[in-house]
């Protein structure tokens, strides 16, 4: 079989261009890009059923613009307002100038780090009374409450978003047009058995970024033909290159 048409499981890149976008003129394939998960706020409801109460916190420590655009949209929509004193901490300056669409950045009390959790160490030592708020989703790594626990700082772990399966199944998306697929997390690959819970591998190549995807993927029976990252392949375009380039060769 011949490789010549690609689904990533990603979505549409604003710009229109993209690193695949040099492998599929090189190679003569045709790369399409559809995202298999959606991030979904949780409700009121459901976030009152955590037993949390925002303003029990003297600070909020955000890792993505998500969790941002989520906690004052909860804030709105519970009708919390969020005094000025709280302290802001994010893992990197991006995150934190995003801070900007929703409060009046130079008046707040704002730290962050250089792009890493460890980098956040020093920075919390230094702010050791207060009591962090961390917006999270239902799908997380416990890095940022490692490190508060290992610190002995006070915290709570706050649910303010969900990743959900986009319902591709329902929309007639047709799997089965694509000799390669490839994902970057687990809830992609959890997101296909549940739009297509009769999916057969058969000669379908799946392809598979990070270690946990892999892990999800193999879990889930299904042959891992593309790994990346590796020595010899750091990005999943390089190692799906290298696959086409073999592939289609024979």
């Amino acid at each position: 079989m011949r490789i010549k048409k690609v689904l990533v499981s990603q979505p549409q890149p604003a710009t229109g261009k993209s690193p695949y976008s040099d492998i599929a003129e090189q190679y003569g394939l045709k790369v399409e890009f559809r995202s298999f998960i959606k991030i979904e706020g949780v409700s009121v409801k459901e976030f009152r059923r955590e037993k949390i109460n925002i303003l029990d916190h003297s600070a909020v420590v955000f890792t993505s613009r998500t969790a941002i655009d989520h906690f004052f949209r909860i804030c709105t929509e519970l009708r919390v307002q969020v005094p000025e004193t709280m302290k802001y901490f994010c893992i990197s300056e991006a995150i934190a100038l995003y801070l900007q669409k929703y409060i009046i950045y130079r008046k707040r009390r704002i730290f962050f780090g250089d792009k890493k959790v460890e980098d956040m160490t020093k920075i919390f030592q230094k702010h050791k009374a207060e009591h962090y708020l961390v917006p999270l989703s239902d799908v997380h790594k416990d890095d940022v409450s490692g490190l508060l626990n290992t610190l002995r700082l006070k915290y709570a772990k706050a649910v303010l978003y969900k990743t959900v399966p986009n319902d591709l199944a329902r929309e007639g998306f047709d799997i089965r047009e694509f000799d390669v697929l490839i994902f970057y997390t687990p809830a992609g690959i959890r997101s296909l058995f549940q739009n297509y819970p009769d999916f057969a591998q058969g000669e379908t190549v799946i392809g598979a970024f990070g270690a946990t995807t892999a892990e999800a993927a193999e879990e889930s029976g299904l042959r891992l033909d593309i790994k990346a990252p590796t020595d010899a392949a750091p990005s999943m375009t390089m190692a799906l290159e290298q696959f086409v380039k073999l592939h289609n060769k024979k």
